[in-house]
């Protein structure tokens, strides 16, 4: 099955920015999501980001426009990239894979993005 492993977490000051990267283990099927979700603490888990296989891009509102997700087939990868962070934007964000076909969903084990001076 596929093994979701984010990176580039970290602590950054306001109107910083940081990259984050998943990489998923094996290859995935044609027909699926990759995205990035968040929780806070206290707050419910949402959906930051999301790229289809055919490209297409989905954002919360709240970080459209400094927010953007990309993804690379050939390394299995997918990213974001954040600019202009905001406090509010600290969370644990969790790499996400959903296979269409199967239905199945894929998590990561989730890395910490602070924003603080």
């Amino acid at each position: 099955q596929v093994q979701l492993v984010e990176s580039g977490g970290g602590l950054v000051q306001p109107g910083g920015s940081l990259r984050l990267s998943c990489v998923a283990s094996g290859s995935i099927v044609s027909g699926n999501s990759m995205g990035w979700y968040r929780q806070a603490p206290g707050k419910q888990r949402e959906l930051v980001a999301e790229i289809f296989s055919g490209g297409t891009t989905s954002y919360l509102d709240y970080v459209k426009g400094r927010f953007a997700i990309s993804r690379d087939n050939a390394k299995n990868t997918v990213y974001l990239q954040m600019n202009s962070l905001k406090p509010e934007d600290t969370a644990v964000y969790y790499c996400h894979v959903r296979v269409f076909r199967s239905a199945q969903d894929y998590w990561g084990q989730g890395t910490q993005v602070t924003v603080s001076s």
